[in-house]
């Protein structure tokens, strides 16, 4: 992928995981522990919002904060998720998103999916970087959401308003990032979720990871497989990634990476099979261009095709 290095990519292998397209939790959407906190309003939280809302990686933005916002970081400080906030990574219209230090909850996570990591010596260091990424619900399309939303079954009688749906779009990119992981798609892995914050792996600690769009692919027909075969598990999983494209995905360490699932739809959707076609499109466009022999129908067959036993 780099000029100087010829890497091959390695497929990750997905958990033992038995009907993993058909079987749907519904996802709560109610009031969380953070909108409890954020009306009680506790000395400590009060506190912790002023420290929050002084912190120079915050000022711009804390104007477009609630109070449940606030509690949310809160709660995911108490809970071992985050141990202290960093910088910001990206700012956009609906989400911002920053490096922080993981808690030990965080560790923990991160350290299991590499492996039994009690006696390992590549066990990740204590404070692991984390992105927590906060979604503004003042500012945020909660319209195109809905349409993202509605037909999902894990989720009925959401109520038509900002807050309730962003809490539950932020919910379901949690989900997502669970299902894709479990189904062995090299994905962030999910860390915690508080109404409408994410906690996930940080993929490019060391530097910053790039998109696909943005690097010399050196083995177009290797990367193309590793791609083709992560839609083919999503796919499987019950999953259509629904904005797939050489901008999301990225590269780090050799791995290709699959990002920004908060759109992802299951395959139950009314337009799951639109979604699909332009995601085949768009990945087989990017690869034809790069000299690899496919078409969007032809990706298509190959990604809603079961496996033989």
């Amino acid at each position: 992928m780099s000029d100087d290095a010829d890497e091959e990519f390695a497929l990750l292998e997905p958990d033992e995981v038995e009907g993993v397209g058909d079987e749907w939790e519904e996802i709560d959407v109610s009031d969380t522990e953070a909108d409890r906190i954020a009306r009680r309003r506790d000395r400590e939280f009060s506190q912790f919002k002023e420290r929050i809302k002084d912190a120079d990686q915050f000022k711009v933005e804390a104007s477009v904060f609630d109070d449940a916002t606030f509690a949310a970081l809160y709660k995911l400080v108490q809970d071992g998720a985050v141990d202290a906030f960093g910088g910001p990574i990206s700012t956009g219209k609906e989400a911002n998103v920053y490096t922080a230090l993981g808690g030990e909850h965080a560790q923990e996570i991160l350290d299991s999916n590499r492996g039994d990591s009690a006696d390992r010596e590549d066990a990740s260091p204590a404070g692991v970087e984390v992105a927590v990424k906060v979604y503004r619900i003042n500012a945020s399309d909660f319209r195109d959401m809905r349409d993202y939303l509605d037909g999902d079954p894990r989720f009925s009688g959401i109520a038509n308003d900002k807050g309730a749906i962003v809490q539950a779009w932020v919910r379901k990119e949690y989900a997502n990032l669970m299902r894709a992981a479990k189904a062995g798609v090299r994905v962030p892995r999910p860390i915690a979720v508080q109404r409408n914050v994410l906690v996930m792996e940080y993929i490019g600690q060391e530097e910053r990871a790039k998109r696909l769009a943005e690097v010399h692919v050196e083995n177009p027909e290797t990367a193309f497989e590793v791609v083709r075969e992560y839609m083919h598990r999503l796919y499987a999983a019950g999953l259509v990634h629904g904005d797939l494209s050489e901008y999301n995905l990225v590269v780090h360490e050799g791995e290709l990476v699959v990002i920004d699932l908060g759109q992802a739809v299951t395959v139950h959707h009314p337009n799951a099979h639109e979604f699909l076609e332009r995601d085949c499109e768009n990945v087989a466009n990017f690869f034809a261009e790069l000299g690899v022999d496919v078409t969007g129908a032809e990706l298509y067959t190959a990604v809603t095709t079961p496996d033989e036993d």
